[in-house]
């Protein structure tokens, strides 16, 4: 394993010598910088980074990091997040009875690709338990109806807090969040099956062939109380044509969702998304 290392995300009003305090920072300590970026969006009179540098040498113990830089990024109305290469954040996967997600975020974990554990599978229907039972992960069965959903998300909520999570991944699961659920937690990430913001909500394959479009898509996004209207981290397309069914447009599409909710996924875990109003920098 390399050695660990310290992310700061920070977002603030522009101003000059922002890169020079933050960077300061780093050095005054201590450490060695391996990875900076950072973009300025004038529209907003903002101002985005992420920085990175080895903890190995480093002056500050962590859990100083955090108070000492505050006081840095308060005198610059900054939002800031500090996160660590060698913490190991927990994933629930939520799907409904699709798997090709499901399959592609597990073996991707589980061939090292994500650095992240999967403890938990959470579905409305029952159909993909022998998927968990192969894996030897928990699979938890919470049908929803409109009457029911208040206390069946109470339940996920409960879950997601018994499992210690991180971070949920709506790999195919075919349910609107509320808006209650997403004030609560926040940290979810959607694949939908369409290149946003073309064919939001169902159906977006049927949609599409009925417009006869040469080209199909698909977005990943954070979930918000907006069905299909969260910032986007992800999104790629594939070319069809005139002689594609709709069958091949689900098959083409299913190819494109799995890579394209990997891609979002492994950026976030990587500690390069940064979320603004309802956009995102990603820093690659």
């Amino acid at each position: 394993m390399t050695s660990p290392t310290a992310t700061l995300l920070i977002s603030c009003p522009d101003q000059k010598g922002l890169v020079a305090k933050i960077a300061n920072f780093i050095y005054s300590n201590g450490g060695n910088i391996i990875h900076a970026d950072q973009h300025t969006d004038f529209s907003a009179g903002l101002f985005l980074t992420r920085i990175e540098w080895q903890l190995e040498g480093f002056n500050l113990p962590r859990e100083i990091i955090g108070p000492a830089f505050n006081a840095i990024a308060q005198p610059l109305q900054a939002h800031w997040q500090l996160h660590f290469s060698d913490a190991t954040p927990r994933i629930a996967i939520w799907v409904s009875k699709q798997d090709h997600c499901l399959f592609d975020l597990i073996w991707r974990q589980r061939s090292g690709e994500f650095h992240a554990d999967i403890p938990l599978i959470l579905s409305n229907h029952e159909d993909l338990r022998p998927i968990s039972n192969q894996f030897n992960i928990d699979y938890h069965h919470i049908p929803i109806t409109k009457d029911t959903k208040a206390t069946q998300e109470a339940k996920q909520l409960e879950l997601l807090q018994h499992y210690r999570i991180d971070l949920v991944v709506l790999a195919k699961y075919m349910q609107i969040l509320s808006s209650e659920f997403i004030a609560k937690f926040p940290t979810v990430i959607n694949i939908h099956h369409s290149f946003l913001p073309a064919f939001a909500g169902a159906n977006p394959y049927h949609r599409a062939y009925e417009r006869g479009v040469k080209i199909i898509g698909a977005t990943a996004h954070y979930a918000t109380a907006d069905l299909d209207e969260g910032p986007i981290i992800e999104q790629d397309v594939v070319r069809v044509s005139h002689r594609d069914s709709v069958d091949d447009l689900i098959r083409k599409g299913k190819d494109l969702e799995r890579v394209v909710l990997a891609r979002a996924v492994r950026l976030h875990l990587q500690n390069r998304v940064l979320v603004y109003g309802n956009r995102t920098v990603v820093f690659e």
